[in-house]
């Protein structure tokens, strides 16, 4: 039994039906021309999505993606370093002595995963450097993922890879040439390091990675495009910034730039075990994005109240009838 009929059969009611109900959408809203923007927060990419995210990409099930700069770094971490990675099942066992002894290592735990700091994060810096500042000497300027795709493409790391680069999300967005946003992406490793360039003063022009309000006028043009010729859905896996930054653009765009003819988002859905709180957006319900202008009454709308590490691969997987 394949995934989908597994799913159909078994996945009757509460989460798991809603699960069913978000992948058909899904399929509708693709199969019927439509197109796809996922969102990544959290550390999607240190749990591997890439696993089932890059065959979405490369079957054109994808379309774009706006995700946290942790997220855009961790899976090319995960592509040269993943035999250094050490899984901690007992995390929740874990003293402050045992974290400060992970510390010392340098491996930096993400749950139960210890990133290793020299083998991950200080090789592509060793890499990446040498772009910003080669970008940074000729007056070029260019976005977080733009210089992760000229890293890929450079073919520098090709001899470092440690897992089947089938299951790396960004080579296979890098391969598709798909437009990624990286907003906050400041806040991340490689974000750190980059500012720690500039005071050091290896790179001079602190605007040599394009960030912020230039990647929401570049999203801005994407949606203005696209939207009228293919209605555009929006797939969010968890909450915060990711998500926020891009589902924003709509309402900018009518109620900022006074600009009629463009349409909503054309799907929605989001996958979040964060409940509903006072103020919360990511425990927010869709509807109450259809009072920012966001969503409309009639936009097919999907919420998963679970763990993305188990539901994204399962609704990819369901979408492309594995």
């Amino acid at each position: 039994m394949g995934i989908r009929d597994f799913c159909r059969t078994h996945f009757r009611h509460f989460n798991a039906a809603a699960l069913v109900d978000a992948a058909e959408g899904y399929r509708r809203h693709v199969d019927g021309g439509g197109k796809m923007l996922v969102t990544l927060a959290g550390a999607m990419s240190t749990a591997e999505l890439g696993r089932s995210l890059a065959e979405m990409i490369r079957r054109d099930q994808v379309h774009a993606i706006s995700c946290t700069g942790a997220n855009l770094e961790e899976d090319l971490f995960n592509l040269v370093a993943h035999d250094a990675y050490e899984r901690v099942p007992n995390y929740r066992d874990l003293t402050p002595a045992d974290e400060l002894a992970l510390l010392g290592r340098h491996m930096n735990r993400v749950t139960d995963t210890c990133i290793p700091e020299m083998e991950a994060m200080r090789r592509i810096e060793a890499v990446v450097i040498k772009e910003w500042m080669a970008a940074d000497a000729s007056g070029e300027r260019y976005f977080p993922h733009e210089f992760m795709y000229r890293v890929l493409r450079s073919r520098k790391l090709e001899g470092a890879y440690q897992i089947d680069p089938r299951n790396s999300w960004l080579l296979a967005a890098c391969e598709k040439d798909l437009p990624i946003w990286v907003p906050g992406w400041e806040d991340s490793t490689l974000g750190n390091m980059y500012a720690g360039h500039c005071i050091g003063g290896d790179v001079r022009n602190v605007h040599t990675v394009r960030t912020g309000i230039e990647a929401m006028q570049t999203l801005a043009g994407w949606y203005t495009h696209t939207a009228p010729r293919s209605s555009v859905g929006f797939f969010q896996i968890g909450g915060g910034i990711a998500g926020d930054f891009p589902i924003c653009v709509v309402p900018m765009l009518h109620q900022d730039l006074r600009r009629t003819g463009v349409p909503l988002w054309g799907y929605f859905c989001q996958i979040s075990d964060s409940t509903t709180s006072y103020g919360s957006y990511s425990g927010a319900v869709p509807n109450e994005k259809i009072t920012w202008g966001k969503l409309g009454v009639d936009t097919p709308k999907h919420i998963i109240e679970s763990d993305a590490s188990i539901v994204a691969p399962l609704l990819f997987a369901y979408v492309l009838d594995q």
